[in-house]
């Protein structure tokens, strides 16, 4: 795919929907898993986005937002109105990605090619209890480190300390959980910097993992009302993302044309 600055990119890996201008993934968790792996082993640098109604409602009101979806290697469905929306159009080979189940299955699957990871995110110790459950969890996962950064905006030399610090683990895997829209900035803005690096926005799947945060129980999930669970859980900071951008989502869904997928 050619961009207007004139670069090059053969991503999308996986064919796509266009959702309002977003280009889903028509994928599953285990093919991403291996996707994601191809890639590291061919020492290619890619981005993952996990996107949600919220995420995708975001894209379309924020053009540069549109472009790192477009330029990522995957754009994972995390919520169920997406996968509904491929479904109704005719695409059976989608289920939900979320965040939190993908980064449960790379995690597993790594540890046999013994793939390292470095967390990138989370507030003041979050990072060192995900890592904490998750090596108890998956007693064979090599972590490469971990970086906490401040809520603020990082100044360029802490940037470039940083990213210095991720280079040197020989991290392959790059979990960001520092929130959307921030994660998919940074991803856009260290992709090329992190070579053979494979980067995961992944937001609450931190605090999920962690312990900080108790998902939804499976039969929620199960019946696609995680949402409510989210929602009554942190109603303060989720309301407007599921009582005003959903409706506004399916209102412009229903209005839209289906564009051609790729």
């Amino acid at each position: 795919m050619t961009f207007s600055d004139g670069s090059v990119i053969n991503y999308p890996v996986f064919p796509t929907v266009d959702i309002l201008g977003v280009p889903v993934s028509r994928t599953t968790i285990p093919k991403a898993v291996a996707a994601i792996f191809s890639a590291i082993r061919s020492g290619r640098s890619q981005y993952v986005c996990v996107r949600d109604v919220h995420g995708i409602m975001h894209a379309v009101e924020h053009p540069d937002m549109m472009e790192i979806q477009r330029r990522a290697a995957i754009v994972t469905p995390d919520g169920m109105p997406l996968v509904i929306v491929a479904r109704r159009r005719g695409y059976s080979d989608i289920e939900r990605v979320c965040g939190a189940d993908l980064m449960d299955a790379v995690c597993a699957a790594s540890q046999v090619p013994g793939f390292k990871h470095f967390f990138y995110g989370g507030k003041e110790g979050v990072a060192e209890l995900l890592i904490e459950r998750l090596t108890m969890k998956y007693p064979d996962l090599r972590v490469a480190g971990h970086y906490c950064p401040p809520f603020r905006s990082l100044t360029s030399v802490e940037d470039e300390t940083a990213t210095a610090m991720i280079r040197a683990s020989g991290a392959d895997i790059v979990w960001v959980g520092i929130s959307t829209p921030k994660q998919e900035y940074w991803m856009r803005d260290h992709v090329n910097r992190l070579p053979g690096a494979t980067l995961l926005g992944v937001g609450a799947a931190f605090d999920f993992h962690a312990g900080i945060v108790k998902r939804a129980p499976i039969f929620m999930r199960r019946l696609s009302l995680e949402w409510l669970h989210r929602l009554g859980s942190e109603p303060r900071r989720l309301w407007r993302r599921y009582l005003i951008m959903a409706p506004k989502f399916v209102w412009q869904v229903l209005r839209a044309k289906p564009s051609e997928t790729r």
